[in-house]
């Protein structure tokens, strides 16, 4: 199988989970932590180095307060009881986002998470919280425009490679595939400058129905796509088109 170095996941379909089942959205999203458990162990036996987790967007402050509550106390059991099994099984966790707006007790936990486990190698496990794709490459433009200012920077020498150097993906390949569940067809501002050349896996699948199966598919998918970054297949050119 050809496997990707980097998947990238859009989670989605929590609530829709549980209303489903007569159940509230925080049923859901509890749910869904035991699939984003499952996606990091399928990961790592999978043969994937990189992967990123839509799990909170720069959008999803909007969300009902108590929600937004709820999925921020999710997020504290999460690091709090996996953490230690992260570091055990050598995944490194990142996180991406914008961290000036998050309070202390999250950006504390955050910040732990790393330093514990900057030195693993195994898998790196890249969170994306409050992130959204436009304030990424906004936030990028403020920091090459201050240099700009400084005189550390020609301004005409900002290209494709500068820019990608300020993301906070700096020094994280692209993805080479993403994967939405819950049938919904559309990338929802995320990684949209790192995209570009990514595959698009949509799934039928609920967030909290993804397993090791799901993932697999996934992966048999992307391996029977012809990735071609804008140049002509092999089979065409011995076609002549």
């Amino acid at each position: 199988m050809n496997t990707p170095q980097h998947v990238a996941i859009i989670m989605d379909g929590n609530g829709r989970w549980a209303e489903r089942r007569g159940q509230t959205r925080t049923s859901g999203h509890r749910k869904g932590v035991e699939a984003v458990r499952g996606a990091v162990r399928s990961a790592g036996e999978l043969g994937v180095k990189y992967l990123t987790l839509f799990a909170f967007s720069s959008e999803n402050w909007r969300r009902p307060e108590d929600e937004v509550n709820d999925l921020m106390g999710l997020l504290k059991v999460f690091i709090r009881r996996d953490l230690a099994e992260l570091h055990r099984e050598n995944v490194r966790v990142r996180i991406i986002g914008d961290r000036q707006t998050l309070k202390h007790d999250i950006l504390a936990l955050l910040t732990e998470a790393e330093d514990l486990t900057r030195n693993n190698r195994a898998l790196e496990l890249i969170i994306a919280f409050n992130y959204g794709g436009r304030d990424d490459i906004a936030r990028a433009a403020r920091l090459l425009a201050s240099k700009a200012a400084r005189g550390e920077i020609d301004p005409a020498s900002i290209c494709e490679e500068t820019i990608s150097a300020a993301l906070d993906t700096a020094d994280i390949p692209d993805p080479d595939m993403i994967i939405r569940t819950s049938g919904e067809q559309r990338i929802s501002n995320f990684l949209i400058w790192q995209a570009a050349y990514a595959e698009f896996v949509f799934l039928p699948c609920l967030w909290p129905d993804f397993d090791r199966a799901s993932f697999e598919d996934a992966l048999r998918e992307f391996g029977s796509r012809d990735r071609r970054f804008g140049n002509v297949a092999e089979r065409d050119l011995a076609l002549g088109s």
